[in-house]
């Protein structure tokens, strides 16, 4: 049949590698990753071909130039790099917040031999976090504070440490799903807590925590909703209020998970506040934990701060050790944090650049790349405004004004045109992302960085044209 000739025409492994272009590749990058690259190609248009995606085989100068691009990718660090031209600017997909360059530069002295936990005094071990604490405790004027590996895992060992085999009273519309599908519920089994719910999905009332409390209860939970929103018919009593409850209670802990966890203002952007960690420390949480890559723009990890003994218990539970991060997740995190005591975030840090840029200064970047793609038979080219959105859970339903370049096809019937045409953009190197809305790809200004901007400038023509 076809198929059967379809795979009886792929190229023998062995001999392949023995091609001059393969040779020279080999001599480049090393036998064995252009042996392994070769074999992944091959098998990838063997299933294509089986499942009926291709039905010819691509000859063999494609293959080369592909496991080319494939060594590429697996090995050189500007094969893994992206453009970022969705308009969201914590894009999982991509890595949420780009570094600060402090941040990347203390990655490569951390690379070697670092100070990591050892006193330079007496030569003696040390606290890994040490430094990261103090830091931590300036900003959010807290007692004590640790990191783990992200929130999830933070809030799990919150609970397993404060609330194992005891009941830890949430709101029904607190009961969050993160990404992933990872359910507070679930994260609260695992830990051994035992899941009290009160109130409804829209209203839960302080009298409704007052009466689930029992010599059973550990701990209240306030979880901060960032990744979505309930309007309406509405009310959650929030941690100072919480914290009376607490007290009639003592010791009942008062943990507060706020998600995202920020440590500056955002309305000053156009979007409404996230809450603050100082705000939650202040108001009476004993505990407040929140992730360090996204409204901090740090690397992942999970924050855990607030009084000095549940630190204390925290990192002498086992699990602490298993959560434990790297000394690369310290060095970015430590030099992120510096830029918020600072207060030079918005100069320094890539995220808080991005959302203070200048509206007028959006509207010449877009103007210039349009100028660039446009004059095209097949396309059809626009420049409008839109909207760009922080992402990662953070401020779900609030986005801030940009400018946007639209390109779509000038048959508007061409209903893959946008896909293709997407597909070929992130296979290029630079992998270029964006959005696609009726039938258009659309370009965020915002979330491009000056030499991103004048990367799209020069290569996306060439890309569009083929």
């Amino acid at each position: 049949n076809d198929k059967g000739s379809l795979l009886g025409s792929l190229p023998q492994l062995g001999a392949f590698l023995d091609r001059d272009e393969m040779s020279a590749m080999r001599a480049e990058h090393g036998d064995g990753i252009a042996k392994f690259a070769v074999r992944e190609l091959i098998s990838e248009i063997r299933a294509k071909i089986i499942s009926g995606d291709i039905t010819e085989t691509p000859d063999s100068a494609v293959i080369a130039l592909e496991a080319d691009k494939f060594i590429a990718r697996l090995i050189s660090p500007s094969g893994r790099s992206a453009i970022n031209a969705s308009g969201i600017l914590l894009h999982t997909g991509l890595g949420r917040a780009p570094l600060s360059k402090s941040a990347v530069d203390s990655l490569s002295v951390f690379g070697g031999y670092s100070v990591l936990q050892a006193d330079l005094d007496s030569g003696k071990r040390t606290l890994r976090e040490e430094k990261a604490e103090r830091l931590i405790c300036e900003l959010c004027s807290c007692e004590a504070a640790t990191v783990v590996n992200n929130n999830a895992a933070a809030t799990l060992l919150i609970l397993n440490t404060l609330c194992d085999r005891k009941e830890a009273v949430i709101s029904r519309g607190q009961l969050i799903e993160i990404g992933g599908q990872f359910r507070m519920p679930d994260v609260m089994a695992k830990s051994g807590a035992i899941l009290k719910e009160v109130g409804t999905t829209n209203r839960t009332h302080l009298r409704d925590y007052e009466n689930a409390i029992s010599d059973s209860t550990g701990a209240i939970i306030h979880v901060h909703t960032s990744n979505y929103r309930i309007r309406g018919f509405t009310g959650c009593p929030g941690i100072l209020e919480l914290r009376k409850v607490a007290d009639r209670h003592k010791p009942l802990a008062l943990i507060d998970d706020l998600g995202s966890g920020a440590l500056v203002p955002l309305a000053k952007y156009g979007i409404p506040d996230e809450p603050l960690v100082r705000d939650s420390i202040s108001a009476g949480a004993d505990l407040v934990c929140f992730s360090g890559d996204k409204l901090i723009c740090g690397p992942q990890c999970g924050i855990i701060c607030g009084r000095r003994e549940a630190i204390a218990r925290i990192r002498n539970n086992p699990f602490a050790r298993m959560f434990r991060v790297c000394k690369l997740t310290l060095a970015a995190l430590e030099s992120t944090l510096i830029h918020f005591i600072n207060g030079d975030h918005e100069r320094e840090i890539p995220f808080y650049k991005m959302l203070s840029e200048d509206i007028a200064r959006l509207r010449k970047r877009a103007e210039k790349l349009s100028a660039s793609i446009s004059g095209s038979e097949t396309m059809k080219t626009s420049i409008l405004e839109g909207l760009s959105y922080i992402g990662s859970g953070s401020a779900p339903d609030e986005g801030v004004k940009t400018w946007t370049v639209r390109v779509g096809p000038s048959n508007p019937k061409d209903g893959s045109w946008c896909n293709r045409t997407a597909a070929r953009m992130r296979n290029n190197v630079p992998a270029i992302f964006c959005r696609i809305e009726n039938n258009c790809l659309v370009f965020d200004m915002r979330t491009l960085s000056d030499d991103e901007h004048r990367t799209l400038v020069k290569e996306l023509p060439e890309i569009l044209s083929n």
